[in-house]
């Protein structure tokens, strides 16, 4: 109990400002499970619940550990999502990875190394119903947020948490677009938490931007070759059916 009151407490001291280890340990689980799902890693899934655990206890400080800083309704509410639709992924990642040995029988292009994702695009139905589904989910959850008593701008707190979602599933899915919605939420998430003092994720936001549009190009690339690859095989691309 002494150690979970003491990593509670502790803090980082920057200048004139103190940063929640807390929080750094969680957007650091957040930041290795990014880089687990640029590289098509199952271990991403549960190393990314881990400090969706982490942050929520930050987000939600007025419950756990009092810091004088605004509860993040937003922020928290999408870690609890995150941890579910987390799971569906891991589950769906691991059962591409078992499927690697036996797909060229279905006709698929096999995966190199038995990666567990073959990175494609969204159809056209699929990219509608996503913005579809960020609009509508911003604008759902903005006067919720608002009788909550979340930080303000309250929509930007609505934007980030529905897209944190859609951009979670679309990487359970496989989708290259799950990127660009990241660097959705980061263009509004980042002078958000600016503003209630949350400097280690705004700064993690940041970083990731730039990660995310990394991120982007290398599942892009991973398309365009496993789509050569079932050209010139004459088998259908993996993933492409999903």
């Amino acid at each position: 109990m002494d150690f979970i009151h003491a990593l509670f407490e502790a803090k980082l001291s920057i200048g004139d400002q103190q940063l929640l280890w807390r929080e750094i340990i969680g957007n650091v689980f957040g930041l290795a499970s990014a880089l687990g799902g640029m590289r098509r890693k199952v271990w991403a899934w549960p190393v990314g619940i881990v400090g969706n655990v982490v942050l929520l206890t930050v987000f939600l400080s007025s419950w756990f550990a009092p810091t004088g800083r605004p509860d993040m309704l937003g922020q928290a509410g999408r870690q609890v999502m995150f941890i579910a639709v987390s799971v569906y992924g891991w589950q769906r990642w691991r059962e591409t990875r078992k499927r690697a040995a036996d797909v060229r029988a279905d006709g698929k292009v096999p995966a190199a190394g038995g990666e567990a994702v073959h990175p494609h695009w969204a159809s056209r139905k699929q990219r509608l119903l996503l913005v579809v589904a960020m609009a509508g989910g911003t604008l759902a959850l903005t006067p919720l947020f608002n009788a909550l008593g979340s930080f303000p701008p309250v929509w930007a707190d609505a934007w980030i948490f529905t897209g944190s979602v859609l951009a979670t599933y679309g990487m359970a899915r496989g989708w290259v677009e799950f990127w660009l919605i990241w660097v959705a939420v980061d263009i509004v998430g980042v002078p958000l938490l600016l503003s209630a003092g949350y400097y280690a994720t705004a700064a993690m936001y940041m970083f990731y931007g730039v990660f995310t549009i990394v991120g982007f190009f290398v599942w892009w690339r991973i398309n365009r070759r496993e789509q050569a690859d079932a050209a010139a095989g004459g088998l259908q691309p993996a993933g492409s059916a999903s």
